[in-house]
């Protein structure tokens, strides 16, 4: 090999190895802190619930009253109560757009994720979760539980309307908002 191939291959090599995704521990486990209704924090790692989406922390929501009130920071607290400092569990599925671990999270054997959505928390995401959680998602609409009591923007047009430049009370409030 001559040297300037030797060179070339040692420059791809460096270059696959600075763009390939980081590895990932195989499970994640401990004392998690809360970011928000669907990301937690472990030793330091930053974790996405796999198969849901939960409204933002500055997304709001409109109850049974049609009074508007804080669904995303809502989803957070509820989350974190759940938790109540146990130890999680997280099976990591994947790395998402901003590198974050994608993961199956549990206490004590109940999923995170389907506990978010059963109690109107979270929407069940159906093009990441092949709709896994549309039981969950379909108990707690007919129940008219946490999001499914009033009227919300799905979080995904949310954050659409938010790149767009809007405003975060302008963005909550949807002719189309699910009711």
């Amino acid at each position: 090999m001559t040297l300037r191939r030797l060179t070339l291959a040692r420059l791809l090599f460096a270059v696959v190895c600075l763009y390939a995704a980081p590895a990932f521990a195989d499970d994640l486990s401990g004392q998690a802190s809360v970011i928000d209704g669907d990301t937690l924090e472990i030793h330091g790692a930053r974790i996405r619930l796999w198969g849901i989406d939960a409204p933002e922390s500055s997304q709001l929501c409109r109850s049974d009253e049609s009074l508007q009130y804080q669904c995303g920071a809502e989803a957070a607290n509820e989350l974190d109560a759940f938790i109540a400092r146990r130890p999680v569990d997280c099976s990591p599925v994947s790395l998402d757009q901003y590198r974050l671990t994608v993961a199956v999270c549990s206490i004590d054997g109940v999923d995170l994720a389907e506990w978010l959505v059963r109690n109107g928390l979270a929407l069940d995401w159906p093009l990441y979760s092949k709709g896994k959680y549309d039981k969950a998602q379909s108990e707690a609409d007919h129940a008219g539980r946490g999001i499914w009591a009033g009227s919300y923007v799905a979080p995904w047009l949310f954050r659409a309307c938010i790149r767009e430049g809007g405003k975060p009370g302008d963005c909550s409030d949807d002719a189309n908002a699910h009711k």
